[in-house]
């Protein structure tokens, strides 16, 4: 059996940990003191910071759904990447700790709580569309994201320290019969998710593939996450030993079919608004087509959809980690880009839209701030198991399999 010793991240991982925290620290003051200094600026903080909490969840829940994923369908890729999705996964509470601030300025930050007591259609959804309610939902989506990891972690640990390979393989079948249902419950959850912290923001806009587009995209984030991740471990010891072509291979034909499923989930979503042409909906969209949101639009679609599709298709850019981890930082980008498209445009608290001008800069800021504090307690979980599941049934093959041509 493989000694545990053996497996255990790089030194330099703590190096990377502490830029993170000073960069995400000193981003974090930076907001702090824009929301302290300039009192009528409050509400761009905010969205620059659910910008980047948005992006964090991404990455860290996606991992978690990854997870339930690659424990159903098995893979070789699946169990490479493993304890990198388990790390993700294990950063739950700091993503709850990190909604603290959208939680304590939702009157700062959502529409809906200035005409709740006015307005017939907000009025119209009682308490669900009040602080109260918003808050209870934040905690029992958190509670039952921690419930999910906390047993898959705990499976997986086990796993580690069973004797035989068939103590190993029980541990494995409990994670692998947990994720069938449980994945279903969190594409719910993720999907009530992604309508209250972000499809809200327009209280009057409504769309039924909402959720789906947040489950699409914050699974790419995460395969595009995990690839940086793997690349930059891959001529490292000991993960040298363990990572093959065909590895980054898999893992990029799952980024190429996420990005045709984001493309397909928007457009349809598009498609259907824009031909029904109800006042309720267009709106959305309209808005986003003037005062240069077109340009980002035509952004998303060229570099988010059009351009990765192109150079996925390509078998030498998927097998190669550093052309593979490119592509995955420039799909990042653009997954950053996404999100801001969905949140700056939304009309503010002052029922006006918001006119560009030099605090727009805080949305760069935001996603430093969030996901450096992210990425250190990341690379804080990444550090306390092996790089591997050193007792799984299948590593050996998987290795081998990466080896293959």
């Amino acid at each position: 059996m493989l000694n545990a010793s053996d497996y255990q991240v790089p030194a330099d991982i703590s190096r990377w940990r502490n830029l993170a925290i000073g960069i995400g620290g000193i981003c974090t003051v930076i907001l702090l003191a824009v929301g302290l200094v300039f009192p009528n600026q409050i509400e761009t903080a905010l969205r620059a910071w659910l910008l980047g909490f948005m992006f964090a969840c991404g990455i860290g829940i996606g991992g978690l759904g990854i997870l339930h994923l690659q424990y159903l369908t098995g893979g070789a890729w699946g169990v490479v990447m493993r304890r990198i999705l388990e790390a993700c996964s294990r950063t739950v509470l700091v993503l709850a700790l990190l909604f603290i601030p959208i939680a304590v300025g939702v009157y700062n930050l959502y529409e809906w709580s200035h005409i709740n007591k006015t307005d017939p259609i907000v009025m119209h959804r009682g308490w669900y569309l009040t602080w109260g309610g918003f808050v209870t939902r934040a905690v029992i989506y958190f509670a039952l994201w921690w419930v999910m990891q906390y047993l898959l972690n705990k499976w997986s640990a086990q796993q580690d320290q069973s004797a035989t390979y068939e103590e190993a393989a029980t541990h494995l079948g409990s994670a692998t019969a947990f994720s069938g249902p449980s994945l279903v419950f969190f594409v719910l959850i993720v999907s009530f998710a992604a309508i209250d912290w972000t499809m809200t923001l327009d209280p009057h806009w409504f769309s039924t593939i909402w959720g789906f587009l947040y489950v699409a995209g914050w699974s790419l984030s995460c395969f595009s996450f995990v690839v940086v991740i793997l690349a930059y471990l891959s001529d490292k010891e000991p993960m040298n030993r363990i990572l093959g072509k065909r590895h980054f291979h898999d893992i990029g034909k799952l980024m190429l079919a996420l990005v045709m499923v984001w493309a397909y989930f928007n457009f349809s979503q598009f498609l259907i608004i824009w031909s029904g042409n109800i006042p309720e909906e267009t709106p959305w969209y309209l808005r986003r087509m003037n005062d240069g949101w077109g340009w980002v639009g035509l952004i998303l679609i060229l570099f988010h959809f059009a351009f990765p599709y192109l150079v996925l298709l390509s078998r030498d850019v998927k097998r190669n980690a550093k052309y593979l981890a490119i592509m995955a930082i420039f799909i990042l980008v653009l997954r950053i880009v996404d999100m801001f498209y969905h949140i700056a445009p939304s009309i503010l608290t002052t029922k006006e839209y918001p006119k560009f001008d030099a605090f727009w800069l805080l949305y760069l800021i935001g996603p430093l701030a969030v996901g450096g504090i992210w990425l250190w307690a990341f690379f804080g979980e990444l550090a306390k198991r092996p790089l591997v599941p050193i007792r799984d049934p299948f590593l050996e093959d998987a290795i081998e399999h990466g080896r293959g041509h």
